[in-house]
């Protein structure tokens, strides 16, 4: 379930501009009126807005919010105000140019989203760099993470319910020997992660679980250590139970040494309009404190406003 709030009575984008370009004026930035606005405003209307600024005013808004704005508050906003595809085409060109063992966003983007909405961010990522996601993934990762990552952001998944129940008790059978042998990057166990449907996987690990004893994610953490292992349980925990591994992400953002601001803004913006009221509850079922209490903790000012607001915090 989404937590964002719009109005039963939306203002014409015109309006909105009208007020933005108010909000830029004069010697400070008015950073609440911009919160009031942009944070209650879908994926559409925050496009409209966006064409409807250029061609009242001619500069591109996200150009002037950047400007305007400094430090984790603008890039919650920027990240919030682009488009779905356009933002996971943005967030995967970082991923990739500044790649990491433990770098998970990549996984996100090719497991958390629809096969639409992934193709649409390749698409995005065409327009934007040039070039596509596959081949940066291809040029930036190296060893078992590529074997992993390029068939994860090519894949197509089949979206239906649709269940082989048969192939799901073979293919459970092939991971257990392949992990019992730890090997890891074996190719039969790459495609079975990286490109059956959800539903289909989900059934291969239940058999798993059901035949063996064993929750598959634990049988991959033979070496805690092992970052390869770590993006393979994040692959499975994404694609099959994104509520809980999103929670995940939260709790360690906010519970670590230090807020991890670029987690916590990535997973606010990116699942506002999505989940991030089925993530929020999950977060208080593990953490037995509500997640809008712990970022209110841990933040402030702007941003925490901002953050609160896409919890659905605030009137529309």
């Amino acid at each position: 379930m989404s937590t964002l709030k719009v109005p039963h009575s939306v203002p014409a984008a015109a309006d909105d501009c009208e007020q933005l370009r108010k909000a830029f004026a004069g010697w400070g930035t008015n950073e609440g009126l911009i919160i009031s606005i942009l944070s209650h405003r879908n994926a559409d209307q925050r496009k409209l807005i966006r064409e409807t600024y250029a061609n009242t005013f001619g500069e591109d808004l996200l150009k002037v919010l950047d400007k305007e704005l400094t430090s984790d508050f603008e890039r919650l906003v920027h990240l919030w105000t682009l488009g779905s595809a356009e933002r996971d085409a943005f967030l995967a060109n970082e991923a990739a140019k500044k790649w990491t063992s433990s770098n998970r966003v990549l996984v996100e983007i090719a497991c958390a989203r629809s096969s639409e909405q992934l193709f649409a961010a390749r698409r995005a990522y065409h327009v934007l760099y040039k070039k596509s996601i596959e081949e940066d993934v291809a040029l930036r990762t190296t060893g078992d993470f590529r074997k992993l990552l390029v068939p994860l952001v090519s894949s197509y998944r089949y979206e239906g319910t649709e269940v082989d129940l048969n192939l799901a008790k073979t293919e459970a059978k092939l991971l257990h020997d392949k992990i019992s042998k730890k090997a890891y990057n074996d190719d039969d166990l790459i495609r079975i992660f990286a490109t059956r449907s959800r539903a289909q996987t989900n059934a291969t690990f239940n058999h798993y679980k059901d035949e063996f004893g064993k929750d598959i994610n634990k049988d991959l953490k033979d070496d805690p250590k092992n970052e390869f292992l770590s993006l393979l349980r994040a692959t499975s925990k994404c694609l099959i139970h994104p509520e809980k591994y999103f929670a995940k992400v939260l709790r360690l953002a906010i519970n670590g040494r230090g807020t991890h601001e670029e987690d916590l803004t990535r997973v606010v913006a990116t699942r506002a309009e999505v989940d991030l009221k089925t993530i929020g509850d999950e977060y208080q079922r593990r953490n037995s404190v509500p997640l809008d209490r712990a970022i209110g903790k841990d933040t402030s000012g702007d941003y925490e406003k901002m953050l609160l607001e896409l919890l659905g915090h605030g009137d529309a």
